[in-house]
C-alpha cells in the first residue's frame, strides 16, 4: 500500500465542531460516570474487608503505594496514547493514528510482564519494611501478589478504554468500566464471605474478584474497539515497535507516570509517619483515599474527557475552542470538589462507621477527615491546569507540580509536624501542599498560553 493511500483525510470530528458544552458533557459525563461507580466499587470494597479486620484493611491500605504504581504506568501510557491519537486525529493523519494506537498496545504489553515479575519477586520484603505486624504482613502478601500477577486486566482495559475515548466514543469507555465494576461488586462479597456454594477465600477473595473484574472490562472494551471504534485500524502488523511514535507516546506519557509514582512514593513515606503513632492511622489513611476517589474520580472524568477536546483543538488550531474548554472544566470541577469538601466537613464520622471504625479510629479520622477535605476546591483547578499540559504534549509540567506537591511540601510537611507529637497536626500537611501546587500550576499555565496558545489566529 503506498504511503499516499495509508494517509487518507479524516473527516471533521465532533470535538472540532459541537458546542463546547454539549460537547464537553457527552465527552465527560460516561467517564464521570463509571469513574463514581469505579470509586464507589473501592469504597465497597474496602467495606468487605473491613469486616474481616482492622488488619486486612491496614494490609490493603499499605498495598496501595505498589498498586497505585501499576495504575500510575498503565494510566500515564494510556494518557500518552490518548494526546497523541486526539492530536494526529486533529491533524487528519490516519497511518500517525493507527501506529499510536498499535504501539500503545505494544507498550501495554510490556508493562504487564514488568509488573507479574514485580508480583513474583517484590511483596514480602515490601511488607516487612513497612511493619513487624506478622498478620497484616500475611495479609498483605497474599492481596498484592495475586493483584500484580494478573495484571492484564487493568492494563488492558485502561489503554482500550483510552482507545474508545481518544476517538470520542467516551459512551461505549464507560460500557466497559460499568462491566469491570458490577463484576467486582457482584464476586467481591462472594468470594471473600463463601457465599452461593463458593469456597470462602477471605482477603484472597477480595484480590480474585478484583482481577476478574479487570479482565472482564478489558475484555469488553477490546470487543467494542475492533466492531465500534472505525478511526483506528488495528493489525498485528502494525504491534511493530515505531521508537518515533514510542517517543511521542512517553513524552507525555512519563512524566504522567513519574506524577503517578510520586504518589507511590509520598503514600509509602507518609505511612511511615502515621505508623510511628499507631497502625490505626494507617487505616484511616487507608481509608481516606477510597472516600476521596469518591470525590476526585468524577473530576479525573472531566480531566479525561477535556483532554482529548483540547487536544484535537491544538492540532486543528482553534484557539478559542481550547480556552473555553479549559475554563468549563475548571468551573465544573470546582463545583463537584465544593460538595465534596462539604460531605467530608459534614459527616466524617458516618463515612468512617461504613467501615467498622473503632473508637480510636473514630478519634483520629473524624479531624483527619475535616482537615485534608478543606483543600479539594483548590485540588480542582490543579487537576484541570494539568489536562491542558497533557492535551499540549507538555506533560514535564504535570511531573514537576506533582513531585514539588507530593516530596518537596507534603512529606516534609508531614514530617515537621510529626515532631509535635500531636497526629492530628500531620494532616495539615495536605492543604499546604494543595495551595504550593496552584501557584505553581498557575505559573506554568501562563508559560503554556504565551507559548503556544496565543499565538493562534
Amino acid at each position: 500500500m503506498s504511503e499516499e493511500n495509508k494517509t487518507t483525510d479524516i473527516a471533521e470530528n465532533k470535538m472540532g465542531t459541537m458546542p463546547l458544552g454539549k460537547l464537553l458533557i457527552q465527552m465527560s459525563l460516561p467517564m464521570m460516570v463509571s469513574m463514581f461507580v469505579q470509586a464507589l466499587y473501592n469504597i465497597v470494597d474496602s467495606i468487605f474487608v473491613a469486616k474481616i479486620s482492622e488488619h486486612a484493611l491496614t494490609a490493603v491500605s499499605l498495598a496501595f503505594p505498589i498498586q497505585n504504581l501499576l495504575i500510575a504506568v498503565a494510566v500515564g501510557t494510556g494518557v500518552g496514547i490518548n494526546s497523541l491519537l486526539s492530536r494526529r486525529l486533529g491533524e487528519k493523519r490516519q497511518d500517525q493514528v493507527d501506529k499510536a494506537a498499535m504501539n500503545g498496545i505494544f507498550l501495554t504489553i510490556c508493562s504487564f510482564i514488568v509488573f507479574l515479575i514485580i508480583g513474583i519477586v517484590v511483596p514480602e520484603p515490601y511488607f516487612r519494611s513497612q511493619t513487624d505486624n506478622a498478620e497484616i504482613i500475611e495479609y498483605g502478601i497474599t492481596y498484592m501478589r495475586i493483584c500484580l500477577i494478573v495484571s492484564v486486566g487493568i492494563c488492558g482495559s485502561i489503554t482500550f478504554e483510552r482507545l474508545l475515548q481518544s476517538t470520542g466514543l467516551t459512551m461505549l469507555s464507560m460500557v466497559s468500566q460499568l462491566v469491570g465494576t458490577a463484576f467486582n461488586l457482584i464476586f467481591d462479597p462472594i468470594l471473600i464471605f463463601g457465599l452461593l456454594g463458593f469456597p470462602k477465600l477471605g482477603i484472597a477473595g477480595a484480590a480474585i474478584a478484583t482481577v476478574m473484574g479487570q479482565i472482564a472490562a478489558m475484555t469488553v472494551s477490546f470487543i467494542l474497539n475492533i466492531k465500534k471504534n472505525k478511526e483506528i485500524h488495528f493489525t498485528f502488523k502494525g504491534l511493530k515497535p515505531d521508537w518515533e511514535i514510542i517517543k511521542g507516546i512517553y513524552a507525555v506519557g512519563i512524566p504522567s507516570i513519574i506524577l503517578g509514582s510520586v504518589g507511590s512514593i509520598m503514600v509509602y513515606f507518609l505511612n511511615l509517619i502515621l505508623g510511628a503513632f499507631t497502625t490505626t492511622a494507617i487505616a484511616v489513611f487507608g481509608v481516606y483515599f477510597k472516600l476521596q476517589s469518591f470525590v476526585f474520580m468524577p473530576v479525573f472524568g472531566l480531566n479525561n474527557g477535556a483532554v482529548p477536546i483540547i487536544a484535537y483543538n491544538y492540532g486543528a488550531k482553534k484557539k478559542s475552542r481550547i480556552i473555553g474548554a479549559v475554563k468549563l472544566s475548571a468551573l465544573t470541577a470546582a463545583c463537584i470538589m465544593l460538595v465534596g469538601t462539604l460531605i467530608f466537613e459534614i459527616f466524617p464520622a458516618q463515612l468512617l462507621m461504613l467501615f467498622n471504625a473503632s473508637p480510636e479510629m473514630l478519634s483520629i479520622g473524624v479531624k483527619a477527615m475535616r482537615i485534608i477535605g478543606i483543600h479539594f476546591p483548590i485540588a480542582a483547578f490543579c487537576i484541570i491546569f494539568g489536562c491542558v499540559f497533557q492535551a499540549l504534549g507538555q506533560g514535564i509540567q504535570s511531573m514537576v507540580i506533582s513531585f514539588v506537591r507530593q516530596l518537596i511540601v507534603l512529606l516534609p510537611a508531614a514530617w515537621l509536624l510529626s515532631l509535635t507529637g500531636n497526629i492530628d497536626n500531620v494532616w495539615w500537611a495536605f492543604p499546604i501542599a494543595e495551595i504550593s501546587s496552584l501557584a505553581l500550576s498557575v505559573f506554568f499555565l501562563r508559560q503554556v498560553y504565551k507559548k503556544y496558545i496565543k499565538p493562534m489566529a
